[in-house]
């Protein structure tokens, strides 16, 4: 995605590393050519100072040597800690004139010496963690834009805001890595401190008629209440929900730039469902008379962040989806108003498995709030013409699959509306007149919720050839069964270890998912 450059956040972060690892400590040595100091860190505490030199070398001190693309941050564990770098990455797009990569290795460099049969068995416990924590999926960053804040955001916060170092930018909500750059905070290295996203990036470059069309997706995990699907669901007492991921899709033509903001996540009162080897393991509703004062609390923050919100519940009328429905409608009816509105759409029982052209009736529904809070657009020359005032929030159980099917089509009609505004479509032209756009636009929504449901359930999203391709086909129906049973046996499995590392007691170990 390209646009006008911003002020530049200044020192300007270290794109390469040479790192040498000497028996007492880590020396990483800028090979970017933005600085002449180079970061040490002790081996034994984690301790790290900057140093102009690096430490003599000769045939008793034959450090070994590999390149990095950034330092992660610092994990402190019980016996020490781990620093955490890049070891690969793939640039994957633009944002903002300024390079996008996706994180494609990660590795842990343990600052420690175990000197006990406990430390060493302590070690050990924790290295199945780390493993998975190096196999970390759908990590983004950028040396020079700032990922966590939407376009509106940005803008809004001006010059001078964009010109800080981009930790000092970030929204923490959305920094994968903010804990583990604390460490690097206290001691003011700025130029390692690089901000790193949960979710997806991706674009797409059509024409339309005689008009280049950029598309931008970008997905922001929220590390509030992170976990992994059965084994986190609903809010805390705080009100943050689980899976909760803010959707902004990007457009670019003729010079001028509109972004919508879009969110999901788990309903937003205390429920929880019990992993016990059941195909669909029950919900249950906690502390019920808590449901109102959490839900509001909720509301209330998405209000401060997005203005106006309309609630959409996907899910089912009946049965143990039914009662969280029951639910959620009696918790929200007492703040319900202008701007805070709830629709309850039965998505199986309205589209089926096959009739998905049926969300038109959700979409009659909202049509007159999309219209009244509109989207940010900025002209051709940078100034804004005008700012979204209102959110659509949509969930299901996982806000994975009808969530996406559903969040796909309000991304549809509102990019309609922006390329019939700047006379790129005609008044009563759609996207699916042209079918090369269409067609990548299907799969940049695909992948966009591919990638989320990946990082919350272990497999690609349910439905998602209707995403794709427009329709339900044979192979997407089994290709669904397939990942049911495989949700199946990461929920009773595999997912215990990646949640063990989100628990009170192990808040060091947080950032696996």
């Amino acid at each position: 995605m390209d646009a006008p450059k911003d002020a530049s956040p200044s020192p300007k972060l270290h794109t390469r590393l040479r790192v040498w690892e000497f028996a007492d400590r880590y020396v990483f040595e800028p090979v970017d050519g933005l600085a002449d100091l180079f970061l040490s860190i002790s081996r034994t505490n984690g301790s790290m100072n900057l140093v102009q030199e690096l430490p003599p070398r000769g045939p008793s001190a034959n450090p070994k040597v590999r390149i990095v693309f950034g330092v992660v941050g610092v994990l402190k564990l019980a016996v020490g800690s781990c620093c955490l770098v890049i070891t690969d990455r793939d640039c994957v797009g633009s944002y903002m004139g300024h390079a996008v990569f996706k994180v494609t290795g990660l590795k842990f460099l343990p600052c420690t010496t175990a000197s006990s049969a406990e430390q060493k068995k302590m070690e050990s416990e924790f290295s199945d963690l780390l493993d998975a924590a190096e196999r970390s999926i759908g990590l983004y960053f950028s040396y020079e834009a700032n990922l966590t804040l939407t376009l509106q955001r940005l803008y809004d916060l001006g010059d001078t805001f964009k010109a800080l170092p981009l930790w000092k930018q970030a929204e923490r909500r959305f920094m994968w890595n903010g804990y583990l750059l604390e460490p690097l905070i206290e001691n003011k290295l700025d130029q390692y401190l690089l901000p790193v996203i949960q979710g997806s990036f991706q674009n797409i470059h059509a024409e339309v008629g005689s008009d280049k069309v950029v598309v931008t997706m970008i997905a922001r995990r929220c590390t509030r209440r992170i976990g992994t699907r059965c084994w986190r669901r609903g809010a805390d007492p705080e009100g943050y929900a689980a899976n909760f991921v803010e959707s902004e899709q990007i457009m670019q033509t003729k010079g001028y730039t509109a972004s919508y903001v879009q969110v999901r996540g788990s309903m937003p009162f205390l429920w929880e469902q019990i992993v016990d080897l059941t195909y669909k393991p029950s919900f249950d509703i906690v502390r019920v008379e808590e449901a109102a004062r959490v839900l509001e609390r909720h509301y209330h923050d998405l209000q401060k962040k997005y203005g106006a919100v309309v609630g959409i519940d996907l899910v089912n009328t009946t049965g143990g989806e039914g009662r969280l429905y029951e639910r959620y409608a009696k918790s929200i009816e007492p703040i319900l108003s202008e701007d805070i509105r709830f629709i309850h759409f039965d998505f199986h029982k309205i589209c089926g498995h096959i009739h998905f052209e049926r969300l038109s009736q959700l979409y009659d529904q909202i049509e007159d709030y999309l219209k009244k809070h509109k989207y940010f657009l900025l002209d051709d020359q940078g100034k804004k013409m005008a700012g979204q005032t209102g959110t659509v929030r949509t969930n299901c159980v996982d806000c994975l699959d009808r969530t996406n099917v559903t969040q796909s089509m309000v991304g549809r009609k509102t990019l309609e509306s922006q390329l019939q505004q700047l006379g790129v479509l005609g008044g009563n032209d759609t996207i699916s007149n042209h079918p090369a756009f269409d067609a990548d636009y299907k799969v940049l929504w695909a992948n966009h919720g591919d990638a989320i449901s990946t990082q919350y359930s272990g497999t690609p999203a349910l439905k998602g050839d209707f995403v794709r391709y427009g329709k339900r086909t044979t192979q997407g129906i089994l290709n669904d069964l397939w990942n049911a049973l495989a949700r199946y046996y990461f929920n009773n499995f595999a997912d215990g270890t990646k949640q063990g590392c989100h628990g009170p007691s192990s808040r060091t170990l947080r950032i696996i998912s």
